[in-house]
C-alpha cells in the first residue's frame, strides 16, 4: 500500500487529495483539501495570469506540498488545466511553480481530461455500463468522451466551462433575457458541432456525468446529499434541469447559494453550468444520467496504478506540454 497524493490545479479550485492505493485494488482516500483559488477570473485582458494571482497560485501548491508530505505522501501527481494550459505564459508560470514547489507540474490537453476522466468513469461502472458516453463541466471546459472499452472511441474537450462563461458572458446578476439566450445560442451550437463525432460510434447504452457542476445540478433537482456517501445512486433528469436553468435565471447568485449542494464560491456559475448540462442532454437526446463520483483526479491515479502494474496503455497519458 502506497500514499499518492494529486495536487489538481484546476479553473476554479486548487484540489489536494492523497489516496492509500495498490495496483488492482480501489485507492481510498485518506485527505483532501482544496482552495477556491478560482484562477480563470484572475486572467487579465490577454488572458495572462499575473501579480498577485501568480504569486496565490505558487503559494497555494507549496502548501499543498507540505500537506502531502507531513501527511505521508511518497509520490505526488500534479496537473494543471483549461486556466493555465489557454494562458499564454502558462508554461512560465508551472516552470515557477516546479522550481518553487519541488514538484513536476503538468498540463493536461483537454483530450487527455477526457480520456482520463472516461477512465475514472468506466471502472466505477464497470463492464456491465456497456457503451458509455461520459461528460464533465468544469471550470473552464466542457469534456465528452464515449466508448465501450477503457479508452474512450472519442474524446473531446471544448471552451464551455461554467466559470469561463459566466465571466465572458454575463455582465450583470441575474443575467439580461437576451445574455442568456446569447450564451445559450452559443452553448448550443458548439456541442451541436460534435454531436455527430461523437454518435457515430453508436448509441451508448449508459449516460454518466462527474464534476462538482453536474453534482450540484442533481442535488438541487433531488439527489441524495453527498453526506449519504458515494454508492447511494444519483440522477440528473432533462425536464426537471430544464425547469431548473428557467427557474436560475431568475436568481441573483446569493439566493442560489442557498439551494441544496450550492456552494457559496460556484453559485455565480452554476446558471452557466446548467444551460451548458442542458444543452448537452437536449442535443444528445438524453433523458436522465447517472452522477459518477469518480472523475479526472481518479482517473489519474488509476492511470498511475496502472504503469505501476505494467499494464497501462499510452493512449492516456497525460501530454507534458502546455
Amino acid at each position: 500500500m502506497m500514499r499518492i497524493g494529486v495536487l489538481d490545479v484546476g479553473s476554479n479550485t486548487v484540489h489536494l487529495l492523497l489516496v492509500d492505493a495498490h495496483p488492482g485494488a480501489k485507492p481510498l482516500p485518506a485527505y483532501k483539501e482544496k482552495t477556491e483559488l478560482r484562477l480563470i477570473e484572475l486572467l487579465d485582458g490577454n488572458g495572462e495570469l499575473n501579480g498577485h494571482g501568480a504569486e496565490q497560485l505558487v503559494e497555494c501548491c507549496v502548501n499543498a506540498v507540505e500537506i502531502a508530505e507531513d501527511k505521508g505522501a511518497t509520490s505526488m501527481l500534479a496537473f494543471a488545466t483549461s486556466a493555465l494550459r489557454d494562458s499564454p505564459n502558462g508554461a512560465a508560470l508551472i516552470d515557477r511553480v516546479n522550481r518553487e514547489a519541488g514538484i513536476d507540474l503538468k498540463v493536461l490537453s483537454g483530450e487527455d481530461e477526457s480520456r482520463l476522466t472516461f477512465l475514472a468513469v468506466r471502472r466505477w461502472y464497470g463492464w456491465s455500463a456497456g457503451r458509455l458516453l461520459c461528460f464533465d463541466i468544469g471550470g473552464g471546459s466542457l469534456e465528452l468522451a464515449a466508448g465501450i472499452d477503457e479508452d474512450p472511441d472519442v474524446a473531446v474537450s471544448l471552451p464551455l466551462g461554467a466559470a469561463r462563461l459566466t465571466r465572458d458572458w454575463f455582465t450583470t446578476d441575474p443575467p439580461s433575457e437576451d445574455e442568456l439566450r446569447a450564451l445559450r445560442r452559443h452553448v448550443r451550437a458548439e456541442i451541436a458541432e460534435v454531436v455527430g463525432k461523437v454518435n457515430r460510434f453508436g448509441a451508448p447504452d449508459q449516460t454518466v456525468a462527474s464534476s462538482k457542476t453536474f453534482r450540484s445540478l442533481a442535488r438541487v433537482t433531488g439527489a441524495a446529499p453527498s453526506g449519504e456517501g458515494p454508492y447511494v445512486r444519483r440522477t440528473l433528469n432533462r425536464a426537471e434541469l430544464a425547469e431548473l436553468v428557467d427557474q436560475l435565471g431568475q436568481m441573483p447568485a446569493a439566493e442560489r447559494a442557498k439551494l441544496p449542494g450550492v456552494a457559496k464560491g460556484r453559485a455565480e456559475q452554476l446558471l452557466a453550468g446548467a444551460v451548458v448540462a442542458d444543452a448537452a442532454m437536449d442535443l444528445f437526446d438524453v433523458e436522465s444520467m447517472d452522477i459518477c463520483p469518480w472523475a479526472l483526479r481518479e482517473g489519474l491515479i488509476l492511470r498511475r496504478l496502472d504503469q505501476l502494474e505494467g499494464v497501462g496503455s499510452d493512449s492516456a497519458e497525460p501530454s507534458s506540454g502546455s
